[in-house]
């Protein structure tokens, strides 16, 4: 009995490393994702090759764990795993400058390629997640004392590991980033670490003191009971059968996980908070699994069969569950809300009238219907895995180990091609129609050849067979999901690796442009985008080069090219389809209202023969970051201040990126969401004028000359591009400027890239 009480104890502790373990390394996988973005952009590409490389490094640090845990004994293992989060933590406290100002001076050249940038991206983060992979094999092979009982072990220890990473996930964006930034939030991380090696030792050091209260060595494993089902004996090769399944699994996990995002960015709007949401729902799921399956592992008497049904049952779930947002009829209860919600200009924020109801139906309830499920029987498939393969304790870790490595490799796979091909070229029901048909042939099929065809394969395979026909096409799904009608006018919907754009119709005459779900202009042109273009070309004596952050539906560049004076255009989109959506829109028949006339159509239209506008497929602050050229004008359409990574565009470093882009007398002009917003402004550019929600600013001193700025608004030219209604809305704007406001108040904080505090919460003084 004094025995059994230590070993719990023991075990307590130990999940309590393990929870603080895992919870840090989503804090660190969050603030470092962002980190490096900064030097490759934040497109697709680049955030494949990040996840890519952090999941490498974990899958070669738990093959390496895997391996050199079978020499250790097991108190040996439990103190070399709090070794692990100490140095862990000590690499971390020098992670964000490291990565955030010196890794490009040291990888600057690899970042110019996808190849080598690939690499820069594995370098920088090799030396902590593979410190990270060694963790799990390390804390298997310390607590597994029993071969019988090694399932439900290795199933909690998982569990808990990943319930603390869900923790993590969750905390960084709506906590930590938003009170502490990436820094203070990398902080919590490093305590964390502190808390899982210093309780690892603490639980070595109780074992070790209680030595003389457990068996006669307190590395053997107490004396077999009897109970419980037995081990599996291994067959040869087998171990490389169920690697080879496992890779698979991580392959349709990874790719499931970026479908999940794809839909949920654009079902609430693409907000700051959503990859961390995104991560904790797919984290809890899978923790939640793990633990449930441990208690279930001994029923288990055929592994295989049962981990090719949970495999199978997660991809019919994922399938369904996306027929039923395209086919649920739009007023079917609770589901109204959501069709509602996806038609209007209205999004989640933290805002002093913000909706609980709204955060839970977006943040809580979506997520779990779509792969609630699907993640539950992931977290279960690991289980059946480890009863499967464990039939010693002297090789558990190995084979976790081993397992996870070709788990992890499934992973990295799941990004590359995934993120850069199947989503490019399938689009995200035609990705989805795929993992299907690979999943379904390749499990099913290792079934068959093992055990034979047997009623319930086929009952799987008819289930795969009903999914797939289920699936509803791209352009159905997205419309629905941006609440439109099928019937009424057409929607034009855009889908590749970058993003999911779309046209949708408005009231008559109008249509919506949006960008993962969110709402950035209208057409015809009549609003603000208009004034983010004009004014500031008005502004300028001479706006012969231009440089526009941000597409939308073209109208800020297209009122940025008012003047006769500029001779180019350089627009910077970062979703891929956003140009040909517009051509489509031009194109189309329902662009002409009855009776033939093109209402705004012909803004539109010269927007896009103008020919001096080039349109570069790029996220706009790297492109301004790699390349030396200068602009007159450099015009930031930018993002809702709420929007994921809007931090980047509102920032003091990328202002001034701005300002270094400038040619002699040249001029910045930002939207100006809010007080805050307006106060990094001025502190980044010296010389700053106020239009009201707009700023100009630049290097040199910017005289108000207000009658000279009118003059060039009223005169024929100008009024002849514009509209005589327009000009005099821009003018009405003119005679609103007044200087900067240059002195940042100290309790207010500014934007920084490490502390981006409009992006993550409510900023004081919204205009």
């Amino acid at each position: 009995m004094a025995y059994e009480r230590v070993r719990r104890s023991v075990f307590a502790l130990v999940g309590i490393a393990f929870l603080a373990s895992g919870a840090a390394a989503l804090v660190y996988q969050v603030v470092w994702q962002r980190l490096l973005a900064f030097h490759t952009g934040v497109g697709i590409t680049s955030v494949a090759l990040i996840v890519a490389a952090f999941m490498a490094g974990l899958g070669l640090g738990s093959h390496t764990g895997g391996v050199w845990s079978a020499r250790l004994r097991p108190r040996t293992a439990l103190v070399l795993f709090a070794a692990l989060e100490l140095l862990i933590g000590l690499f971390a406290v020098a992670s964000v400058p490291l990565y955030y100002d010196r890794v490009d001076g040291w990888a600057g050249a690899l970042y110019q390629t996808t190849a080598g940038s690939a690499l820069a991206h594995f370098l920088a983060l090799l030396p902590p997640t593979f410190l990270m992979g060694m963790s799990l094999p390390f804390l298997v092979r310390a607590v597994v004392r029993d071969a019988k009982a090694a399932p439900r072990t290795i199933g909690l220890l998982y569990g808990i590991n990943v319930l603390g990473a869900a923790v993590g996930a969750l905390v960084t964006p709506w906590f930590l980033i938003r009170f502490f930034g990436m820094d203070g939030a990398v902080r919590w991380g490093v305590g964390a670490n502190v808390l899982a090696g210093l309780t690892a030792l603490l639980a070595g050091a109780w074992a070790h003191a209680s030595a003389t209260t457990s068996p006669p060595h307190v590395d053997a494993p107490p004396p077999d009971s009897g109970d419980g089902p037995a081990p599996f004996a291994f067959e040869r090769g087998s171990l490389r059968l169920w690697m080879g399944l496992y890779a698979l699994s991580g392959f349709i996990a990874l790719c499931l996980e970026m479908v999940w995002f794809r839909i949920v960015d654009v079902a609430v709007k693409s907000m700051a908070f959503t990859f961390g949401n995104v991560l904790c729902v797919f984290l809890l799921g899978l923790g939640a699994g793990s633990l449930l399956g441990g208690r279930l592992a001994p029923r288990w008497t055929r592994p295989l069969s049962t981990f090719v049904a949970l495999q199978c049952a997660l991809l019919v779930w994922s399938a369904l569950a996306v027929a039923l947002l395209d086919r649920l009829p739009p007023d079917a209860p609770v589901y109204a809300w959501f069709v509602d919600y996806w038609k209007s200009d209205v999004f989640f924020h933290l805002g002093a009238d913000w909706n609980p109801g709204m955060l839970v139906r977006l943040y809580v309830l979506l997520p779990l219907f779509l792969y609630g499920p699907p993640t539950f029987l992931m977290g279960l498939s690991f289980t059946a895995l480890q009863r499967a393969v464990q039939d010693d304790p002297r090789t558990s870790g190995r084979k976790v180990g081993l397992l996870q490595a070709a788990n992890i490799a499934g992973c990295v796979g799941g990004s590359v091609v995934g993120g850069l091909v199947l989503l490019e070229r399938l689009g995200t029901p035609g990705t989805l129609r795929a993992l299907l048909v690979v999943g379904g042939v390749v499990f099913l099929g290792v079934r068959i050849l093992k055990e034979g065809l047997r009623p319930a394969a086929l009952g799987w395979a008819a289930a795969l067979a009903l999914a797939l026909a289920a699936l509803p096409g791209g352009d159905s799904l997205w419309t629905r999901l941006h609440g439109a009608v099928a019937g009424e006018r057409p929607s034009f919907i855009g889908e590749d690796a970058t993003a999911v754009s779309a046209i949708t119709p408005g009231i008559p005459g109008h249509w919506r442009v949006t960008v993962g779900g969110l709402p950035h202009s209208w057409i015809p042109y009549e609003g603000i985008h208009t004034l983010l273009g004009a004014v500031p070309a008005l502004v300028h004596p001479r706006p012969e080069e231009v440089a526009v952050v941000g597409l939308g539906s073209g109208e800020t560049a297209w009122a940025a090219g008012c003047r006769r004076e500029t001779g180019s255009i350089d627009v910077f989109e970062i979703a891929g389809a956003q140009p040909g959506l517009l051509r489509n829109l031009a194109r189309s028949p329902a662009f002409r209202p009855p009776g033939g006339r093109r209402r705004g159509g012909s803004s539109l239209e010269a927007f896009l023969r103008d020919g001096r506008v080039h349109i570069d497929i790029a996220d706009g602050r790297h492109a301004l970051l790699r390349s030396e050229r200068r602009f007159d004008l450099i015009q930031v359409d930018a993002l809702y201040r709420t929007s994921a990574g809007s931090g980047s565009l509102y920032s003091v470093e990328f202002f001034r990126l701005c300002a270094r882009r400038l040619k002699p007398g040249g001029i910045v002009c930002s939207q100006i969401p809010s007080r805050r917003a307006g106060l990094t402004f001025a502190a980044a550019l010296p010389h700053a004028i106020d239009f009201g929600t707009l700023m100009v600013g630049g290097n040199e001193p910017l005289p108000i000359d207000v009658k000279t700025w009118v003059a060039r608004a009223r005169s024929p030219e100008v009024t002849a591009y514009l509209g005589d209604a327009v000009v005099e809305g821009i003018v009405d704007r003119l005679e609103d400027a007044r200087p900067a406001r240059s002195n940042p108040e100290t309790r207010l904080g500014l934007n920084f890239d490490l502390f981006p505090r409009d992006e993550f919460s409510t900023p004081a003084g919204v205009r």
